[in-house]
């Protein structure tokens, strides 16, 4: 099924059921939109946040990167992966980092297609356009899907929100913030993704 979305296209709406080989064309086909598809089905399209956000995003998935190729026991993915969760929903993080091991259980049918196991650590970064009431819910949607542990940075604000199951910590204006159980030993330089100039 080929849906090419308007130009002017950014809202939540029903498609037929689609399987996750289609989902994934569509979302392939849409490579401007960020494509997303809820637990009930719907699928959720909003235009990229723009530079800055892919500029911060940038820094810290090569922070977690940087940290995963030394300790040696997880992978990192970016903004592109899309992972099926136990609710059937289609979800992508900012970035996010698995266990290796889980990772080489998995057979997946198709290499690029969308990773039927939910990530052990995400870290949702919030746009200018993002609302965060809906970023708290996909953080709890996570959560739900049995990721270990969250955080949510919000630079606007200089706020990072951990979730640790449900249970939610906030944390104003941290210059660092150190991961635990799973990414124990990693620690984010927040000043890069709070700084507003080059």
């Amino acid at each position: 099924m080929r849906v090419k979305v308007s130009e002017d296209f950014a809202l939540n709406f029903p498609l037929p059921e689609l399987s996750s080989a289609e989902f994934l064309q569509f979302c392939l086909d849409n490579e401007a939109y960020r494509i997303e598809r809820n637990a009930e089905g719907r699928i959720e399209i909003e235009r990229n946040a723009g530079w800055r956000t892919s500029n911060r995003n940038a820094c810290l998935t090569a922070q977690l990167g940087i940290w995963a190729e030394q300790d040696g026991r997880g992978t990192v993915f970016g903004s592109g992966a899309l992972f099926e969760l136990p609710s059937t929903a289609m979800r992508a993080a900012s970035c996010c980092w698995i266990v290796r091991e889980r990772l080489q259980r998995l057979q997946p049918e198709d290499p690029e297609g969308i990773l039927p196991i939910r990530p052990d650590f995400v870290v949702e970064l919030v746009s200018k356009i993002d609302r965060l009431r809906k970023l708290q819910a996909k953080m709890c949607e996570w959560m739900e899907g049995g990721c270990e542990l969250g955080w949510l940075i919000a630079p606007e604000s200089k706020t990072v929100y951990v979730y640790r199951g449900s249970d939610v910590q906030t944390l104003v204006e941290p210059s660092f913030i150190e991961g635990s159980w799973p990414v124990a030993g990693f620690k984010l330089d927040l000043r890069s993704i709070w700084a507003t100039g080059w």
